[in-house]
């Protein structure tokens, strides 16, 4: 059996308009009165992120001074992933039609993501989504889970999961991130990175994934096209 473990910001959905709301959010309420910003586009603004230009960074280059950066970055952790904000985003291109490629192909879908319960509800029940992941199919955070960071957390999902899934001869995982990365090699599981997401090539590059590709279209391609061992 053929089995994806596929994060959900970055390979499904498009979170970069979230993003770019709360960097224009932050950035106002950091400003002083008739202090003069050089606020980033949103093109600008997203290669920032993708390269993994620290908050700091982005706020000083943006016109603000370096205690302002300071108070922009905490107010921009502590904002982002609110839900009043999850509407922005959206699902990435292409991102629903391959994962009914995948499904009606029979592959097993698991999401795996930092989201805490709301927050995948959320996106769920906006854009049916749960129709590719049944309840015992999704491994995210409970709403009370106090995040010590994505690097160390994910890897403890990844292991709960690989221990609640029943077998599966061929398991890939598809993320955007180097805790993608980290989770799938700490527990012997390969790995897609996909620049859909908050990374760019020489960021996951770091991490060394089996393959790279730009979406989880060119994801379900590849995988729909291996040469699968045939059961006999």
């Amino acid at each position: 059996m053929l089995r994806l473990i596929t994060d959900f910001d970055g390979p499904i959905m498009d979170v970069s308009e979230r993003y770019y709301q709360v960097y224009q959010y932050c950035l106002q309420q950091t400003q002083r009165p008739n202090q003069p910003l050089k606020p980033m586009d949103k093109a600008q603004f997203w290669d920032c992120k993708r390269a993994c230009i620290p908050e700091p960074t982005i706020g000083m280059r943006s016109g603000l001074d370096e205690d302002q950066a300071q108070e922009f970055a905490l107010l921009r952790r502590n904002t982002v992933h609110t839900v009043p904000y999850l509407v922005y985003d959206q699902p990435a291109p292409g991102a629903i039609d391959a994962l009914e490629r995948l499904q009606q192909a029979g592959v097993e879908l698991v999401v795996m993501t930092m989201r805490r319960v709301r927050e995948l509800d959320d996106a769920f029940s906006r854009y049916d989504l749960a129709r590719f992941f049944p309840l015992d199919r999704r491994y995210c955070l409970s709403n009370d889970y106090i995040k010590t960071g994505d690097t160390k957390d994910k890897p403890l999902v990844m292991e709960r999961a690989l221990q609640e899934l029943p077998p599966a001869s061929n398991v890939w995982m598809v993320g955007d991130t180097e805790a993608d990365m980290i989770a799938a090699k700490t527990h012997g599981v390969k790995v897609i990175g996909v620049l859909s997401g908050i990374r760019d090539t020489t960021q996951l590059s770091l991490y060394q994934p089996d393959l790279i590709f730009n979406n989880i279209s060119e994801t379900a391609d590849f995988l729909l096209n291996q040469e699968l061992p045939r059961v006999e």
